[in-house]
């Protein structure tokens, strides 16, 4: 007997959260499509020499069902550049951070000598103790054993960069890895859509679907173009086109990709699981089952069903880089709230609007520094608002940025917000009339007086500048 319209209806809803134990996962390691996005396929240029070659072997288990949509491939070929030139700024970020941090713990060493010898010379007077301390904590013995540490962290900084087999000038001159993906894929990958199809495509998701928040894709309503910002739902209409040309009744897709934010995911029951509306929209559309797995999990089960184990510390590098997986930033981005918390700031930006802003906390230093996401909203407030007020040049290829501390007008923007009048009056001006974002006050509140003072005068002026209409 058929099962009722209502169950029929919504049975993708229905079904429980998909696990790497599900029964009916051997069937999409043997005989389904597989795409596999664009930000799987660019970490193979983030793996070691080892573990790429064994990606690659494990891959080759099942070449002859990958496909690659046409929007994956441009993605890839023109992303792969910003890939190793990313790690190169990484790095190079973090040896300037080791040796601020070091120079601050020098200056912080020397700074508590001078506290201790101000006391011993003015309650104590006891000369030969002074000079004792003075000759146990010289300039001199302080670099001598912070050489210790430093050595070390150069050492291993050195080691990483050093001991990477590709460079940006690889990709350029002699790509090891483009020719091995192109003989993995063969002639399956997808056709350029014509200009007519593109902009159908193109106008369905900026106009109906990322308004009304349909997966996939939506979180990058706020890219710079229609185009840059439907990148998601572009490949997500190839390859329902090309799942509804395989034959019936083995028709099942495996899509693997690093992105599992809420555009893919929903997670509202506190289980992330992929959006039932995608496997509902795919069975409808191309009468296709639909199954959603991260590197770490695909991989897993190319070992479990298909016989091509890797080695454990491959597994974990996959992992690793998985889940560390962050946007390549284009000079189409535009940062909002949003998407804040998905994109990390280039290189030392953070701290060039730290020292423009005239900023001199150290509390509020490390905030910029953190590499933690949760950092990263007011780490985009502060590097748009020094560029929006001109505080600082902007600098080549730095994104926009559309993140407001504050605003004037009678409504608050969002519920969250608080009134002004939770700040004294000395510190905000306007406390009648403006509303204030909670993590602004959250900054504000681990920051010291005097650079309380340099983020609520930046925040006033920007939201004099974007004040919203009363009544």
């Amino acid at each position: 007997m058929e099962d009722p319209a209502l169950l029929r209806r919504f049975h993708a809803w229905l079904q429980p959260v998909p696990s790497p134990q599900d029964t009916i996962r051997l069937a999409f390691f043997q005989d389904a499509l597989i795409v596999l996005d664009t930000n799987v396929l660019l970490s193979l240029y983030e793996y070691t020499a080892e573990s790429r070659e064994e990606v690659l072997t494990a891959l080759g288990q099942v070449s002859g069902r990958l496909w690659m949509p046409y929007q994956v491939g441009l993605e890839f070929v023109r992303g792969r550049r910003s890939v190793l030139e990313s790690r190169k700024r990484v790095l190079a970020d973090a040896s300037k951070s080791v040796n601020a941090k070091l120079t601050a713990a020098r200056n912080a060493i020397i700074e508590a000598k001078d506290t201790v010898r101000a006391q011993l010379q003015k309650y104590a007077r006891v000369p030969a103790e002074i000079d004792a301390l003075q000759q146990l904590v010289s300039e001199a013995a302080v670099d001598e054993h912070l050489a210790l540490y430093r050595d070390a962290f150069k050492v291993h900084l050195d080691m990483l960069k050093n001991g990477y087999d590709l460079t940006p000038v690889n990709v350029d001159s002699a790509d090891p890895i483009l020719p091995r993906i192109a003989d993995l894929y063969g002639d399956r990958v997808g056709l350029q859509p014509d200009d007519q199809l593109l902009q159908q495509r193109l106008d369905e998701a900026v106009v109906f679907r990322f308004p009304n928040r349909i997966p996939p894709g939506f979180k990058d309503f706020d890219k710079g173009t229609p185009l840059k910002a439907a990148g998601d739902f572009l490949i997500w209409e190839e390859v329902i086109e090309q799942a509804a040309l395989l034959p019936e009744g083995s028709r099942r897709v495996l899509f693997v990709s690093n992105d599992v934010k809420e555009d893919w995911y929903d997670t509202s029951n506190g289980k992330q699981r992929p959006w039932p509306a995608m496997l509902d929209e795919m069975h409808r559309r191309a009468g296709a089952e639909l199954r959603l797995e991260t590197p770490p999990d695909f991989y897993a089960g190319v070992g479990e069903y298909l016989n091509a184990a890797l080695a454990d510390n491959t597994y974990e590098e996959i992992r690793r880089v998985s889940e560390t997986f962050t946007p390549v930033l284009d000079d189409g981005t535009v940062v909002t709230v949003r998407t804040a918390g998905d994109l990390a700031p280039p290189g030392d930006l953070p701290v060039i609007a730290y020292r423009s802003a005239g900023l001199t906390s150290s509390a509020v230093r490390s905030t910029m520094e953190a590499l933690d996401s949760v950092f990263r909203l007011a780490q985009w407030w502060l590097i748009g608002v020094t560029a929006q007020l001109e505080r600082r040049e902007v600098t080549e290829g730095e994104p926009r940025v559309d993140i407001v501390a504050a605003v004037r007008g009678s409504d608050a923007p969002a519920p969250d917000w608080k009134p002004g009048t939770v700040l004294p009056s000395g510190e905000w001006i306007h406390r009648e009339s403006s509303w204030i974002a909670p993590w602004f006050l959250d900054l504000l509140a681990s920051a010291p007086p005097a650079d309380r003072g340099v983020l609520s005068a930046l925040a006033s002026e920007q939201a004099a500048a974007n004040r919203l209409p009363t009544g």
